[in-house]
């Protein structure tokens, strides 16, 4: 995500509910694009959440930051996500919609990233349909970063996040080496379990 789109999910003249979401998904997407340093995990040990799931499933996130250090962090997250060959996880749309990597989710989603004017960032490898790339594009959309349409964060959590991505944590949750990051896993689960119940609330 671009400095200006971070600034936007920081602005206070959000509607505090979307500004919630918008700090939620970028977290997610940051934590997922790369393993946390030291000084993010300090400043995780501080997250409070309201009561409910969602509360405790920031609580917990904040109880394995306290746990964890940044050289664990970084070894879990390689042995996740990149490994030796592959991770134990493969987080893309395109693998957990189609079982293969780089097919038509990847291209569907390109097509609306350049309908919202939504670019990948210089130095990026991974294709866009990586879930920390979601996250993060659907956090720019709820806060109003990007040059597209009001309301646009909405079909696009129902065409790219929905139709997967509650798979992709709940998977992280039980991975065999996720440690701190099975706490990841289980915010990423409610996160979108949320949307999705608040997506199919009547108008």
């Amino acid at each position: 995500m671009t400095e200006e789109a971070q600034a936007a999910v920081l602005e206070t003249r959000l509607d505090p509910v979307d500004a919630e979401r918008a700090r939620l998904f970028a977290l997610l997407g940051r934590l997922l694009g790369a393993p946390p340093d030291a000084g993010l995990l300090i400043r995780m040990r501080a997250l409070r959440g309201e009561t409910g799931e969602l509360g405790e499933a920031y609580a917990a996130l904040a109880d394995a930051a306290g746990r964890t250090r940044a050289e664990a962090a970084e070894k879990e997250f390689f042995h996740l996500f990149i490994g030796v060959g592959r991770g134990e996880l493969l987080p893309y749309a395109s693998y957990y919609l189609t079982g293969f990597l780089h097919e038509r989710p990847l291209a569907d989603l390109r097509g609306d990233l350049g309908r919202l004017g939504i670019e990948r960032a210089e130095g990026i490898a991974e294709p866009e349909d990586h879930i920390a790339f979601v996250c993060e594009a659907f956090a720019g959309l709820l806060a109003g970063a990007f040059p597209s349409e009001a309301g646009s964060s909405a079909p696009f959590f129902t065409r790219h996040i929905r139709p997967w991505a509650a798979r992709f944590f709940a998977d992280l949750e039980k991975a065999e080496m996720a440690d701190f990051y099975r706490a990841v896993g289980r915010l990423g689960r409610l996160a979108v379990e949320l949307e999705a119940a608040a997506a199919d609330l009547p108008a």
